[in-house]
């Protein structure tokens, strides 16, 4: 796959000039939430430039994988980048929800919706690379890589960014600069936007595995006492497996040689798919929620990571983030089209009012999830079991929850509307 060029200089096309804006709109952070927006604003009339600090090697080397929405297919069908990423992802046809050993299974399938899929899985590389040819070929966009924003300054008409590329600073103006920088955001700490949340008690295991047996393109979800384990569908009939437990005993986990981690998982996973082969290394990282004060200010708009962080059940995150990247383009193309100053916080206040709410309420779902199952609270563990009983017997239930858990419910952007 062909990576987006490295730019120590903006190509001579796209100069930035001495006088007037030199872009609409600049993207701090190219990872898969900011190549998104640049591809979502291809053909809008609006100069964007993309500042990204580092090859996104990282994400790859640890094996990042997906799940990735029905909603988020929509929207990337409708930026016209679908095609590109679908012979590389894996398709899950069937959803399994159960309670540890609680005999009673929720499934889903796709008669329920009468599609036919119901999600897809991606490793991150599946996702980036065309993104990163798609933007290649958006003549409004730019892309700087490697550059650091040395700083950041906001005016009533603009914004200066400082970007170091190459060892000398470029000063660069802009009417909106949009945080897609992770959970970890300078922009958003720089500009003094304060967050709530907590970590959780957990750590979360992922890992590669290949199955003796087809995975039949089925995705599970599994609860246990100790947090979700969840097996999701790859290319090549491989799984990926998230696996959440208590930071010590998750530490203990990851420290097992592999015959013994082998055994640990195979007895959590179950024996439908035979015996198990694990693949490539495991790697651990800590469990938080996130939701930030503010999504927009005067000349600045979060989204993605940069904005809220959730609980990974149900495989949530990257997909709030591809839904904020589509409100927040509409939004914007929208003002753009009838003349409004795109980075007036009137304008970006139509998308934190919509973003802000959605979010919040996927983030309480995924809360309310793992606290509720991940303990053996007598009176919990009747009344989730209960609800899962109620789910598998009453359509209404089962189908409004279905499509909660893929996007589905709420508000859907026009991306998603047009594909």
């Amino acid at each position: 796959m062909v990576q987006v060029q490295s730019y120590s200089e903006p190509s001579p096309a796209k100069t930035i000039s001495q006088r007037g804006y030199d872009w609409d709109l600049v993207i701090v952070g190219g990872g898969i939430a900011g190549l998104t927006l640049a591809s979502a604003l291809k053909d809008s009339g609006l100069r964007v430039l993309l500042i990204e600090a580092r090859e996104q090697s990282a994400a790859v080397v640890k094996g990042q994988a997906y799940a990735i929405h029905m909603l988020s297919a929509l929207i990337y069908q409708g930026i016209g980048v679908w095609d590109k990423i679908l012979p590389q992802i894996e398709t899950y046809r069937r959803v399994c929800l159960s309670d540890a050993d609680y005999p009673e299974v929720v499934e889903f399938n796709t008669s329920d919706l009468d599609t036919q899929d119901l999600g897809y899985v991606a490793e991150h590389q599946a996702l980036l690379y065309p993104l990163q040819e798609f933007v290649q070929g958006c003549n409004n966009v730019a892309v700087m890589c490697p550059a650091e924003v040395v700083s950041t300054q906001y005016f009533p008409d603009e914004v200066c960014v400082e970007v170091k590329v190459a060892g000398e600073i470029h000063t660069v103006r802009s009417k909106l600069m949009v945080a897609a920088d992770g959970a970890r955001s300078r922009i958003r700490e720089a500009a003094g936007i304060k967050t709530k949340g907590w970590k959780y008690w957990q750590s979360c295991i992922v890992a590669f595995v290949k199955p003796e047996k087809s995975h039949n393109h089925t995705a599970y979800e599994k609860f246990w006492s100790s947090g979700p384990f969840a097996i999701l569908p790859l290319p090549g009939n491989r799984c990926r497996i998230v696996w959440t437990a208590p930071h010590e005993e998750a530490q203990a986990l990851c420290a097992l040689d592999d015959q013994q981690f082998l055994a640990e998982l195979t007895r959590r996973y179950g024996k439908q798919m035979g015996k198990l082969e694990l693949l490539g290394d495991r790697f651990i990282f800590q469990v938080r929620l996130m939701q930030s004060d503010r999504y927009a200010l005067h000349r600045l708009a979060l989204v993605g990571d940069a904005a809220h962080n959730c609980h990974p059940v149900g495989g949530q995150g990257l997909n709030l983030g591809i839904r904020d990247v589509a409100a927040l383009a509409q939004i914007i193309k929208a003002a753009h089209q009838i003349g409004e100053d795109i980075g007036d916080v009137k304008v970006l206040k139509r998308y934190e009012s919509w973003r802000k709410k959605e979010n919040l309420t996927i983030l309480g779902f995924t809360d309310l999830l793992d606290r509720m199952f991940s303990n053996h609270f007598l009176p919990l563990v009747v009344l989730r079991r209960l609800g899962l009983w109620i789910m598998q017997r009453v359509p209404l239930v089962k189908i409004f929850t279905l499509k909660l858990m893929i996007g589905l419910k709420g508000r859907t952007p026009k991306l998603a509307q047009n594909s």
